[in-house]
């Protein structure tokens, strides 16, 4: 007989209920303190920390499920083409991303960031796949190795949303453009990329 506790329905909605608050609650201000993330649970705070050591755990948990959503992104895109690969990607990510811009400027904030990183390793690997077929097949740029420029891809994302505003006009087009351009591509390559395939411009619109 297994000596695993399974929660408790209550304490599995008090869970929930304290994650989609933090998530609330730090979309309005990205330093509210755990007891503003309680009261707007409706909890205790010592309910609370009955879940979560500290707030960083609670932060920590936010962005592992944040992530879970951004690796399923990666497991999605399938074109065998690396530079469409990587268009729809970028689009799709951003899309996501800018709907919960809050949890990735906090994911991607210097004191998370390591713990970002493990998260995110099935993104991380889609990234350095893409990049290495690109090179094989000539689509990429070869001057520098794979890692090194699927390193660049990834701090140039971590720029764009720790610093653009997601919502402003134009933000997630400019984005897909600067990651194909990263790679490589010219701006008249991209243009003929994005053209024929305007499915990726709805996305990143």
């Amino acid at each position: 007989m297994s000596n695993t506790r399974v929660p408790r329905s209550d304490a599995r909605a008090n869970r929930e209920g304290i994650l989609e608050a933090a998530r609330t609650a730090l979309a309005t201000d990205p330093y509210a303190s755990v007891d503003v993330i309680a009261r707007a649970a409706g909890l205790s705070r010592r309910t609370l920390y009955g879940h979560f050591d500290d707030r960083d755990a609670l932060i920590r948990e936010l962005i592992v499920t944040g992530a879970q959503r951004f690796n399923a992104i990666a497991e999605s895109v399938t074109d065998t083409d690396a530079r469409l690969a990587l268009a729809r990607l970028a689009a799709r990510l951003w899309q996501e991303a800018a709907h919960v811009q809050f949890a990735a400027v906090l994911a991607l904030d210097e004191a998370h960031v390591e713990h970002t990183a493990d998260a995110l390793a099935p993104l991380r690997r889609t990234v350095a796949g893409l990049v290495r077929r690109g090179q094989e097949d000539g689509s990429f740029r070869t001057d520098l190795a794979a890692p090194t420029l699927a390193r660049l891809i990834e701090e140039m994302a971590r720029t764009v949303v720790t610093r653009t505003d997601a919502a402003s006009a134009g933000a997630a087009d400019l984005a897909v453009r600067t990651v194909l351009s990263i790679a490589g591509l010219s701006w008249r390559e991209a243009d003929s990329l994005l053209a024929a395939h305007p499915d990726i411009a709805e996305v990143a619109a």
